[in-house]
């Protein structure tokens, strides 16, 4: 990076804040680990670890769901996409809710009621344990892998803009440390500890955002208009900036991309490992469906300040310095910060950039943590202690290989975090909700709901889903073939002419499901789909 171009953060990261900086940013990190800790010590057995003892209340699992659900994609990456790109970016805040209604009316209480720790649960009751446990555990696991990306991302992106740093090799170690902090929450906290982190940060999370949003609004005056126009002046697009069609609608191409990436979000949630094995922590299935109400309420008010967060940073930051900092927008939110708290090299804006930025990293760390204990638990669960040792694993040794398996996950995070870290968080996320929907949704809602379904339909459908998905991902533009946003920069191989997946894969996960049962010659247990479709709608024998 040129002298010209040296980022906002960076002049504010001044000798003289810098050790403001660190200190409020190490004491957030510090009361995380510290609450880690302190539920560490109440995990005693296999479901405290898995699911929390199931001793959450509905309002503390709905507060949990949206600590786990407002993720970096949500804080950093939304503003991000919503100040570079205006309506068009807005489109994720309002996929990422519409999606909860698919979680509510046809997942939440029926996967309460039928599983125990993880989707695995859920179809071994009516198919051959084997070969389902070890398909659900692989999709798990590549699915949280996928969202963990854009937790890594923005964990680098966020901490070299505090600290000044500009180097890959800074950023890389950044991303390390993320890391390291994910497996330690994880392996000491379980569900414990790390659903009462997801609980601080939600409430933390909120308060920063509507403190932010009240001084952007403060700004214009209370004038809603004010600050559109305003953000639509300094973007540069004038009157397109608040129209769609800035990013998704320049091609025929760009408009199939985004009705991909609707189909993804929209489905993409109700599949999501992380989010599933919330529903296990709270004592009945009626508390499960509560839970996601209350979530729709707290993510819904949150999205609904993402607005202010996004036009403010582009009409008072500016797109210009924004990408400066960062080319795919992830520096937005707290550049915003900065500015509100009085500007570059003030001690206000220090302080505020501070502590938005150790907000958002306390939501990195608590949605790592989650997605690592979803993947770790389904790993142990399904394929170590229901797989390799066919049910004969103590409860102890399940723990044991689940504190590995993080350790595991954990190292091929960082590997593949340190490639994302110029990536828009928001769309890393996307591809993460595309995967989920092609591979779980279809499974999870054939197994529920239709009596037909066998095995190898399953087992078509998840690794249909999940290949499919992945491979189109591997040949597109987020890995290759752009110079600026891709993965791997300086090479081009991608064929595929999407961003997002979901538009082939999705469909596809759910039709190789049905052929896949159709041609199957095993017969469907009528029986046991009797006694699941009994058990997810009533919640007789439930845990």
């Amino acid at each position: 990076m040129s002298p010209a171009l040296i980022p906002l953060a960076a002049a504010s990261s001044t000798t003289e804040h810098r050790p403001l900086i660190i200190t409020l940013f190490a004491v957030f990190v510090a009361a995380t680990l510290a609450i880690t800790v302190w539920a560490g010590r109440q995990t005693k057995n296999a479901s405290d670890f898995y699911a929390g003892g199931r001793q959450f209340t509905a309002f503390q699992n709905g507060l949990a769901v949206s600590g786990d659900y407002m993720s970096a994609a949500s804080f950093l990456g939304i503003a991000g996409a919503i100040a570079l790109f205006g309506y068009d970016g807005f489109l994720y805040s309002i996929g990422f809710l519409v999606a909860w209604l698919v979680a509510l009316l046809l997942v939440a209480e029926p996967l309460r009621n039928s599983g125990r720790y993880t989707m695995g649960d859920v179809l071994a009751y009516r198919m051959r344990q084997r070969p389902v446990r070890t398909a659900a555990g692989v999709s798990t696991i590549v699915v949280s892998i996928f969202y963990l990306l854009a937790q890594m991302a923005g964990a680098g992106v966020l901490v070299s803009l505090l600290l000044g740093i500009t180097t890959d090799a800074g950023k890389i170690l950044i991303v390390a440390l993320v890391g390291v902090l994910m497996i330690v929450y994880v392996t000491i906290g379980g569900m414990k500890g790390t659903t009462w982190v997801q609980m601080v940060k939600a409430v933390l999370l909120i308060a920063g955002a509507l403190l932010m949003t009240f001084m952007v609004l403060l700004k214009f005056h209370f004038n809603i208009s004010d600050l559109l126009g305003s953000a639509a002046a300094k973007s540069g697009k004038g009157a397109a900036f608040l129209e769609p069609g800035l990013k998704y609608g320049v091609s025929g191409t760009s408009k199939l991309d985004f009705l991909s990436l609707g189909i993804a979000l929209v489905l993409g949630t109700a599949g999501l490992p992380h989010i599933l094995i919330r529903f296990y922590t709270v004592p009945t299935a009626k508390a499960a469906r509560k839970s996601v109400n209350w979530a729709i309420g707290i993510i819904g008010a949150f999205y609904l300040m993402t607005i202010a967060l996004g036009f403010g940073a582009a009409a008072l930051v500016g797109p210009a310095a924004i990408k400066a900092q960062n080319p795919a927008g992830n520096t937005a939110a707290p550049q915003l910060a900065e500015y509100l708290g009085g500007g570059v090299g003030t001690t206000g804006g220090a302080t505020l950039l501070a502590v938005i930025s150790a907000v958002a990293f306390a939501t990195i760390l608590a949605v790592v943590a989650g997605l690592t204990l979803a993947s770790s638990s389904s790993f142990a669960h399904d394929i170590y202690a229901n797989v390799i040792r066919k049910g004969k694993a103590t409860e102890k040794e399940e723990m044991r290989a689940a504190r590995w398996a993080t350790v595991l996950i954990g190292a091929v995070a960082i590997l593949l975090g340190a490639f994302a870290r110029d990536m828009n968080v928001a769309g890393l996320v996307a591809l993460a909700f595309a995967v989920a929907a092609s591979a779980n949704l279809p499974t999870i809602l054939y197994s529920l709901f239709w009596k037909r379904f066998t095995t190898q339909g399953a087992l078509w459908s998840i690794y249909g889903g999940l290949f499919s998905s992945v491979f189109l991902v591997l040949f597109s533009t987020v890995v290759s073939g752009n110079p600026k946003t891709s993965m791997f920069k300086g090479v081009d191989f991608h064929w595929f002419p999407l961003e997002n997946p979901g538009i082939v894969s999705i469909p596809l996960g759910f039709l190789l499901g049905w052929i896949g049962s159709l041609l199957s010659k095993e017969e469907s247990d009528r029986g046991k789909y009797a006694e699941l479709e009994v058990k997810s709608l009533t919640g007789v024998g439930a845990h």
